[in-house]
């Protein structure tokens, strides 16, 4: 870690460049005491993965500087690409035809600023850092030869087929190993998913084009089996015993992976509320190679009908799943709260816990309703009633400090027995689900502001303050909505948008508008710095509670109990300072790509459940506007398209900052209700088509 810290300080540096590489890392290793071998090695691994780069014989310089950036590559069906750069939000940087130097979709790249103006930014792709290396499409014959037409549609070639890989038969879908010989693109067929119309090859497809699998490699299976299955008497010694407390975890129905646990007690001046976790880092241990696995995942992916767990089953439903009436390892939040739920004071300790109770929501939402629940439910009756008073305490608290909640809506499929999607509706948000919300939030904002105070390296969860431009454009449409808005504030705060939201409640646009509110804000992502969450209206905020699905919580876990243990200084502070920003930027990049997936897996299953409607009449609400179509979300979450060129209109201007597409006898807005037709719908693309119909009075 010290030397990648030196090499970049060096780097970074005006004026120095060496005739031979060897110069330089001779120089870096006596400038800083550093051994030879290991700034070779750190200077190579900083070349391959982008964070420096040699833009001639022996001149290298750090990534990102003013002219050049590291970013994705996002390619188009025309031809012309975009960059997209790097933990920043930054405007997309423009890539023509020519000067994408054999770049294709989703490669990370290196890229040249070549010219800079207030309509964006034009570049050259200078180095393909991290190629794309397998795709999905269909294969299909042309000429004698069998080819695979790329389910993305941002990369516009068809890949050749070559000899090594799996026999494949015309019209299937499969996945190819790339290679990319003197610029040309072929490939080996690695894996058959299936008839190009198989919906769950579909589904597969998805997932591998965002480079997901379901299995672990053999050496990580065969290191987590190593691992014991039980808690053993060594483990529990100068742990906190809260084995006789009531605990109990409350999840949905089919949920494995049983990451937190909660307990209560009231006292004359309050509670006493526990958020129990599971205590994943004393079995996943920093450079192993389940860690390694981990690191690389960053998280688990949730699709309709499985999960591809950051972690093998063995840990992730095993001995890290804090499972009924076995006893588990656990970290544990323990907050004294007075009589309006505020933290008086805190203990972050080792633990071991023994669940009494495995609850669901919907048994729980049940008790918290008066009605009868099961049996393991009842019998924490009095513990689930002091937590709903609680929480709604928090919920109060919350609201009063400008935290902002959008109830953007989810969808929710139900399957048959084979795996496939009969229905869907929005998926059920009731006050169950936000107890368990608020009390994690409240463990993940005590446990940042203990680290932040003590400045002792960690990784937050991190959400900035939206734009002030971003901000302008949401009170220009609210003004075209006919709604008063108050002026822009000289500093951005949770309470203004609260206000912003507030001015819309009980409105038919309600959900619109937050959609719109909700798009101005900036992208919430993991840093080492403490810079607060916005939208949680928080001073301090990390993700402390689910460890065995995100490897941010698994990070501050073990720096916790690193911390518990010695005092954290010198260079291994350092050490840890950089591997939080590495763990931040990788776990930001995997949690951006997952999302993306799950996604377009529920798009995928819309479309194939929405294919028997054709030609049935539905009601919905104007999402967006474009300059090339409009698109209407229904009541079921489904989101579909009507083309400007199938509106009975002479010609249409997109008034983008109104978000209003006006013609000579139609206007159509952001928030307009429609009844609309449905005409197509299809799997491969996941693209629905709608025909308007009319206004909705």
């Amino acid at each position: 870690m010290q030397a990648k810290e030196k090499i970049i300080e060096f780097l970074s540096k005006d004026g120095l460049s060496l005739k031979k590489t060897d110069n330089l890392f001779y120089f870096i290793a006596n400038t800083y005491n550093l051994n030879i071998d290991e700034v070779k090695k750190t200077f190579k691994n900083l070349v391959k993965d982008g964070d420096i780069f040699e833009v001639k014989k022996g001149n290298f310089v750090v990534i990102p500087n003013e002219e050049y950036k590291r970013g994705t590559f996002i390619g188009n069906a025309r031809g012309y690409g975009f960059v997209d750069i790097d933990g920043s939000d930054e405007e997309d940087i423009f890539i023509a035809g020519n000067c994408q130097n054999g770049a294709i979709d989703g490669d990370k790249v290196i890229v040249k600023v070549l010219s800079q103006s207030d309509e964006g930014s034009d570049g050259k792709v200078e180095k393909i850092v991290k190629p794309v290396t397998k795709l999905a499409g269909v294969t299909e014959k042309v000429g004698g030869n069998l080819f695979v037409t790329p389910d993305n549609n941002h990369i516009p070639y068809k890949i050749r087929i070559i000899k090594g890989g799996l026999r494949v038969k015309e019209d299937e879908r499969v996945v190819v190993r790339l290679s990319r010989k003197s610029g040309n693109l072929s490939g080996v067929v690695d894996e058959v998913l299936g008839k190009s119309d198989d919906v769950k090859a579909c589904e597969l497809a998805i997932i591998r084009d965002h480079g997901l699998y379901e299995t672990f490699p053999q050496e990580v299976l065969d290191e987590a089996r190593a691992l014991p299955q039980k808690v053993k008497p060594s483990q529990k010694k100068a742990r906190v015993d809260l084995t006789d407390t009531v605990t109990f975890t409350i999840d949905g129905l089919d949920a494995k992976d049983l990451d937190d646990a909660v307990s209560i007690e009231r006292t004359e001046e309050g509670y006493i509320l526990g958020v129990h976790i599971a205590d994943v880092g004393e079995y996943v241990k920093y450079d192993t190679l389940v860690d390694e696995e981990a690191f690389n995942r960053g998280t688990s992916v949730y699709f309709p009908t499985s999960v591809l767990p950051m972690l093998p089953k063995e840990l992730s439903n095993g001995i890290c799943s804090l499972n009924e009436n076995v006893e588990r390892l656990t970290l544990s939040c323990i907050m004294t709260l007075d009589k309006d739920a505020n933290v008086i004071s805190h203990k972050i300790c080792e633990s071991v816990i023994k669940s009494k109770a495995r609850l669901n929501y919907t048994d729980v939402y049940k008790v918290l309703c008066g009605q009868k629940a099961d049996e393991k439910t009842e019998s924490v009756k009095e513990q689930l009633f002091i937590m709903h008073e609680v929480s709604k305490k928090i919920q109060e608290k919350k609201r009063q400090e400008g935290s902002l909640d959008f109830e953007i809506p989810e969808v929710q499929f139900v399957f048959d027995e084979k795996g496939v999607a009969i229905d869907f509706d929005k998926r059920e948000r009731n006050d169950a689900h936000r107890l368990i919300e608020d009390f994690m939030v409240l463990a993940n904002q005590t446990v940042a502001k203990e680290y932040c105070d003590n400045d002792i390296p960690f990784l937050y969860r991190v959400h900035e303050s939206p734009r002030k431009e971003k901000l302008e454009s949401v009170l220009e449409y609210m003004k075209g909505l006919g709604i008063k808005t108050p002026s822009v504030p000289e500093e951005i705060t949770p309470e203004y948008y609260q206000n912003l939201i507030k001015l819309c409640d009980g409105q038919a646009y309600t959900e619109t508008v937050n959609k719109v509110i909700l798009r101005s804000m900036q992208k919430a992502r993991y840093t080492n710095q403490c810079l607060g969450h916005f939208g949680l209206a928080l001073k301090y905020y990390c993700h402390f509670t689910s460890p065995i699905r995100r490897y941010p919580d698994l990070t501050i876990h073990r720096i916790i109990k690193e911390n518990l243990h010695k005092v954290i200084k010198g260079a291994r502070k350092e050490e840890l300072e950089n591997f939080t920003f590495e763990a931040g930027e990788q776990s930001s990049l995997t949690e951006k790509n997952a999302d993306k997936c799950e996604r377009e897996v529920d798009d995928l299953w819309k479309a194939y459940l929405m294919r028997d409607k054709i030609g049935q009449e539905f009601e919905g609400v104007i999402s967006t506007v474009t300059n090339f179509g409009i698109f209407v979300e229904l009541e079921n979450t489904v989101e579909g398209m009507i083309k400007v060129e199938d509106l009975n209109d002479s010609g249409f201007l997109l008034f983008e900052k109104q978000l209003k597409l006006k013609g000579q006898r139609l206007t159509f807005s952001v928030g307009d209700r429609v009844i609309v037709k449905l005409i197509a719908s299809n799997i491969y693309t996941r693209k629905i088509d709608f025909e308007f119909v009319r206004f909705v009075k």
